[in-house]
């Protein structure tokens, strides 16, 4: 009876999302984690100073020099 409980709730299991068990898990992780809240903290500092988060900052950093490289490999 045991085994077939087992395999009934494993099979039933495998239809969550991997997202929702990240999330699950995730947030129990993430609130351990001191890079974690240092990264957060920073982040605050950021967006409160800037209006942009250190993530939007990286990613127009990023596409400003995509960007540029665009332009020199077409050669305009």
């Amino acid at each position: 009876m045991r085994n077939l409980f087992l395999i009934g709730s494993f099979i039933l299991l495998t239809g969550c999302s991997e997202f929702a068990l990240l999330i699950s898990a995730g947030s129990i992780g993430a609130s351990q984690n001191a890079y974690a809240r240092a990264y957060n903290g920073m982040d605050i500092l950021t967006l409160m100073s800037t209006d942009k988060s250190i993530k939007k900052h990286i990613y127009d950093k990023g596409k400003k020099i995509y960007d540029e490289g665009r332009e020199i490999y077409d050669g305009r």
